[in-house]
């Protein structure tokens, strides 16, 4: 489990990932993207549901239905999947969960925090899931 995101959004991540790495407008069952990621079938099926609302994720109903990727690979980024499921809260909140923490009354962990979720938010921004696809192809064949 990470430690910034949710657990829905760590499975969507992958799960994405997974639809990223495949043929263009190939369809998988929710239940073929949850086996090729270890993850419970109902709860991706759920996510998968939810990421259509953002077009990162479309789906076709019927025999030949399935989950596919819903827009071009270079036009998705990590964030904008993270953004979809959690959305930005963890890059502006404290890290500990203390309210009204701020640079004039920090918590212990506020300037270390704000420098690696500055450095999170702009990995998660860098490179499309289309610069991602050989690195996610070798680990979603290593699972």
């Amino acid at each position: 489990m990470t430690v910034i995101f949710s657990k829905k959004c760590e499975i969507g991540l992958q799960a994405v990932l997974f639809l990223s790495a495949q043929t263009p407008n190939q369809r998988f069952s929710a239940a073929e993207v949850a086996k090729k990621i270890n993850a419970p079938k109902e709860f991706t099926s759920k996510i998968l549901q939810d990421l259509t609302g953002s077009k990162i994720v479309a789906s076709k109903k019927g025999k030949f239905g399935g989950f596919y990727l819903g827009r071009n690979p270079k036009d998705i980024k990590l964030i904008d999947i993270v953004i979809a499921i959690d959305g930005l809260e963890i890059f502006h909140k404290c890290v500990l969960g203390f309210k009204g923490c701020s640079v004039e009354v920090p918590c212990p962990c506020h300037d270390k925090w704000g420098s690696l979720r500055d450095e999170t938010y702009k990995m998660l921004s860098s490179e499309t899931l289309e610069e991602l696809r050989d690195s996610v192809i070798r680990k979603i064949d290593s699972l």
